[in-house]
């Protein structure tokens, strides 16, 4: 009798497994965040997805942003009472976006309003004239701000460039504007099949904001750095006046109230760019964190990641990963841009090593669909292949987005700076489809069948997300199996959904 009651229960989906409730959201070009409810099936030996609860993969420690000048130059642009709710859809737990790891620049990066360091007097490497000066209108109120609605919000950072007086070439640039603009002539003058004002005005046409002297620096082309050397000046004095000046930078933002849990050494140590930036050698990394940064930061309590990455070079992490006395204090690695090619070898042979993802691929300004699925495509890519921290770049920006070198790219919200309004982006949609329902502590889990177009995780509550895509120009029903549970959604054309299972 108890069996047949049992075999009743199940037919029906009325046993304890099944869930109590099943979320579903769904955002399309036309609209976003919509709420749906979708019907749990009957079981079925077919089905083109399965999601194992029991497979459990990487842990998840959150998802974010960076904090850049022109984040909050442009925020601040907006009445109090707007500003007030961005940040509480951001940063608020459970509330919208829900992030929790954020990232922030040591010194200028370049959506920083003008270039500066914390300290560019000459020779002084006791640090007597560092200060936070710069950051006290901008991005100290900008974390304060997130602060309010996240109190337990975990920030690291990196230097895009040290101070000028410690590299070579001794300016925040690695690459001169004047060389950039000749380069992209000559280029231009070439596939246009041959010299001339016809190549030229490609150029300019293409790269118009690129060459606009507004955005470009004073570098001499004679001065420029280049990949695979150390524009750093590799000397003791150097290297130790550096890690101090890491040292005082941590202290000071503890005295405003902001820790930084971790850091990386070096933005894109490969990249000589037209903003601030720094070449380094992967060895150079490796002797700069083994026995300067890395005891520095040890007795600050502050974890070291290597970082950033943002070339398939496998070797260059190897370099410092296997160097003993690096080695020691690297607490994971940091991946942006090319680098994610580089995650899979990386992952299989160092397994216990925490990945993060650094910053989003940024886009062009226009902040289409076509960039939304993008950024979905590429968190499939750095979830699948071992990440814990998801981080998006910029915040916000004005209309265009334009950097301070000169680059239009994307934002998650986008300001309209002469009527005083804004709008979340697509790329936020996308974002939150993750952000908003994958929580700290939740775990990645194992997916199979013909349909891949999704991610999969458990909450440390054993609630079931998953976020599905359907790319295609027509509607779509995908059948899921998860443990016991069948559901299968007709996900519209060009969607994202997300669906949670509680029990």
């Amino acid at each position: 009798m108890t069996i047949r009651i049992v075999q009743v229960l199940l037919l029906f989906g009325l046993t304890s497994c099944q869930p109590k409730s099943i979320d579903w959201v769904s955002t399309t070009q036309d609209e976003q965040w919509a709420v749906k409810t979708i019907p749990v099936t009957k079981a079925s030996d077919e089905f083109d997805v399965e999601i194992d609860p029991g497979k459990e993969l990487q842990t998840i420690e959150g998802f974010g942003a960076c904090f850049n000048e022109l984040g909050w130059t442009s925020l601040s642009e907006l009445h109090q009472a707007d500003r007030e709710e961005i940040m509480k859809e951001l940063f608020a737990s459970g509330y919208g976006a829900n992030f929790t790891v954020c990232r922030m620049p040591v010194g200028a990066n370049d959506f920083s309003l003008n270039w500066y360091s914390y300290n560019e007097t000459d020779g002084d490497f006791a640090m007597e004239n560092f200060s936070l000066g710069n950051d006290i209108n901008t991005l100290i109120p900008f974390i304060r701000n997130a602060q309010e609605f996240n109190p337990d919000l975990k920030i690291w950072a990196s230097p895009w460039s040290p101070p000028t007086w410690m590299k070579h070439n001794r300016h925040y640039a690695s690459r001169s504007s004047a060389g950039f603009a000749e380069m992209i002539a000559n280029t231009a003058a070439s596939q246009a099949g041959g010299a001339g004002t016809s190549g030229q005005s490609i150029a300019a046409e293409r790269f118009r904001s690129f060459l606009d002297p507004r955005y470009q620096n004073d570098l001499p082309p004679n001065r420029e750095g280049r990949e695979g050397t150390d524009m750093f000046i590799r000397e003791k004095d150097y290297m130790v006046a550096y890690a101090l000046y890491f040292t005082k930078f941590i202290e000071a933002y503890r005295n405003e109230g902001i820790d930084i849990f971790a850091v990386m050494p070096q933005n894109e140590f490969n990249s000589a760019q037209l903003f601030p930036s720094c070449c380094w050698t992967a060895s150079g990394l490796a002797e700069f964190i083994g026995s300067y940064l890395g005891p520095a930061m040890e007795k600050l309590g502050v974890d070291l990641y290597f970082g950033t990455m943002e070339r398939p070079n496998e070797a260059l992490v190897d370099t410092v990963l296997l160097d003993e006395k690096s080695r020691r204090y690297i607490k994971g690695v940091g991946f942006q841009w090319a680098g994610k090619d580089a995650l899979p070898g990386i992952r299989q042979r160092y397994p216990d090593l925490k990945l993060y993802q650094t910053e989003q691929e940024c886009g062009d300004g226009k902040n289409d669909w076509q960039g939304a699925m993008h950024s979905w495509d590429l968190m499939k890519h750095y979830f699948s292949h071992g990440v814990s921290v998801y981080e998006y770049w910029n915040i916000s920006l004005p209309e265009g987005g334009i950097s301070r070198w000169g680059w239009s790219q994307n934002s998650l919200v986008v300001i309209d700076t002469e009527k005083k309004d804004y709008r979340f982006t697509y790329e936020y949609y996308a974002l939150k489809h993750s952000s908003h329902f994958v929580l700290p502590g939740a775990v990645k889990l194992a997916t199979s069948g013909e349909y891949d177009d999704l991610l999969a995780f458990k909450n440390p509550d054993n609630s079931i997300v998953v976020i599905m895509a359907n790319q295609s120009d027509e509607n779509k029903s995908v059948r899921v199996r998860i443990d016991d549970v069948f559901i299968a959604p007709d996900l519209l054309a060009n969607s994202l959904n997300t669906f949670k299972l509680s029990k």
